[in-house]
C-alpha cells in the first residue's frame, strides 16, 4: 500500500453538509467522494467534469431588472381558478400524448 497522505483545505460548512448529504444519499462518505474525484483526475488527466464559463453572464443587478419587469407583465393577467389552471395542464398533457404517437 502507498505512503498515505493527508489534505485538508477550508470549504463553507452549509456546502459541506449538503454535499455530505447527497453522498450520503448514494451510499458513500466525503472521503470516498474526494478519493474518487482524485481516482477520475488521474485518469482524465485533468478534471473529470466539463468546465466553462457561460455564454451569457447575468450579473444580479440584471437578474433583478428581468423579474421586476416580468412581475409588471404579469400584473395584467387575470388569475385563473384551480379548475382552469388543471383545464390548461391536462390539454398540453394531451397534446404531449398524441406527439409521441
Amino acid at each position: 500500500m502507498a505512503e498515505q497522505a493527508l489534505v485538508q483545505f477550508s470549504v463553507d460548512s452549509d456546502l459541506k453538509n449538503e454535499v455530505t448529504e447527497i453522498y450520503k444519499e448514494i451510499g458513500i462518505d466525503l472521503q470516498t467522494a474526494f478519493k474518487m474525484f482524485m481516482l477520475r483526475s488521474k485518469l482524465v488527466r485533468g478534471i473529470p467534469f466539463p468546465t466553462s464559463l457561460p455564454e451569457n453572464i447575468i450579473t444580479n443587478s440584471e437578474g433583478l431588472e428581468a423579474f421586476y419587469e416580468m412581475r409588471k407583465q404579469a400584473a395584467d393577467v387575470p388569475e385563473m381558478t384551480l379548475d382552469e389552471i388543471n383545464a390548461e395542464i391536462a390539454e398540453v398533457r394531451k397534446q404531449r400524448r398524441n406527439q409521441q404517437k
